[in-house]
């Protein structure tokens, strides 16, 4: 798959579209109700580790990223996880069924399989949890009535070890659920869109039987405005705006400021799954059926032609990657998925392309 070539430190794009969008880009719609009823219609859900090596290399053509499979398996006797306070849900129920189809749609869009072992209800029980609910619902009246009827409030998916769900189930969410996005995008608390729980579920932490777990709440994001990789905001950057997305017409991530983390986020179901252990391979970067054989540009070359095209603090961002990459913090495939996300296929390509042609121009090749 990877090919070992002294000690270049490379790497290789791949071409292909990152990702693979079959659903609307705005998830299905949601009310204000407390949580979803048995008579609420589909319209609401569904309609809508590669270690490094020497050789390291992006390419113009399709890269191969992972050796691991993308099904998965249970024991014959399944663990059921239990919850304090939470309601599971059982299967066949109508509720059940819509979370779960909507799970799995998002997985195998990507190709990657993912099994639901269960499904839990928050039922905001005690004088808390009545408040909570409650807290969400006056905010939504309210961002009602800001943004001329329509809240836009959605639901959104967030991963993160079983402890941390538990936790922001019970309690709501406080820097724990911060510190995981190393600040991208800025102070906030980041969800993935209903069409695409395998971005959140990167994030999440396989526990000592085998499982892991999401978050599906709903979310109040009003008037969202565009953040750029490197963003410090941590609060809407006007009166107008009041929540923020990676992309206006394609978002993959929501990000609620961390002003607003426990007055416009409600988590409603926490899922139980099992899927590949390299789910981050998968996210961002279909799995090839054939090994590259296209140009290469050595990781600092690449890195300087970036600062040519990108501001001074996203090259920084891109350069933090690639010492962690260095220091073997992070795998080739990750680092690739990192500048994929940040400079974009078409600019990459570009580089790479360019470099190739001055490459064979020159006897000399780079050591």
């Amino acid at each position: 798959m990877e090919n070992i070539n002294g000690d270049q430190d490379q790497c290789r794009l791949a071409l292909s579209p990152i990702g693979n969008m079959n659903s609307s880009p705005h998830g299905f719609q949601t009310t204000t109700s407390n949580s979803l009823s048995e008579q609420e219609s589909d319209e609401q859900f569904g309609q809508t580790s590669v270690e490094d090596s020497e050789s390291d290399t992006i390419t113009d053509q399709e890269a191969s990223v992972s050796d691991c499979e993308s099904s998965v398996s249970g024991s014959p006797t399944e663990h059921f996880p239990v919850f304090d306070d939470l309601v599971r849900l059982a299967e066949g129920d109508r509720v059940y069924d819509l979370v779960k189809r909507r799970f799995v749609l998002g997985f195998a869009s990507l190709g990657v399989q993912a099994k639901v072992v269960g499904i839990h209800r928050n039922g905001f029980g005690g004088l808390m949890g009545q408040a909570r609910l409650n807290t969400f619902r006056i905010y939504g009246q309210a961002m009602e009535k800001k943004c001329g009827g329509n809240a836009n409030i959605r639901y959104a998916w967030y991963g993160a070890s079983k402890d941390d769900i538990v936790k922001i189930a019970s309690h709501g969410f406080g820097h724990c659920g911060i510190s995981q996005n190393n600040g991208l995008f800025g102070g906030g608390v980041y969800l993935s869109p209903d069409y695409s729980p395998l971005e959140s579920a990167c994030n999440s932490v396989v526990d000592k039987d085998g499982l892991r777990y999401l978050l599906l709440s709903r979310v109040i994001l009003g008037k969202a405005e565009l953040v750029q990789i490197g963003s410090e905001q941590c609060h809407p950057s006007s009166e107008e705006f009041d929540s923020a997305v990676d992309n206006l017409s394609a978002p993959r991530k929501y990000i609620v400021w961390s002003t607003h983390m426990n007055t416009h986020i409600l988590p409603e179901f926490v899922i139980s799954f099992r899927a590949p252990s390299c789910l981050a391979e998968f996210a961002r970067i279909p799995k090839p059926s054939s090994v590259p054989t296209s140009p290469w540009v050595p990781f600092p070359v690449l890195i300087s032609a970036l600062s040519k095209f990108l501001p001074p603090h996203t090259v920084s961002v891109i350069s933090k990657y690639h010492e962690a990459h260095k220091e073997k913090k992070i795998s080739r495939n990750q680092l690739v998925l990192k500048l994929r996300q940040i400079a974009g296929d078409k600019l990459l390509i570009a580089i790479i392309k360019s470099f190739k042609s001055k490459e064979l121009k020159t006897p000399t090749s780079l050591a």
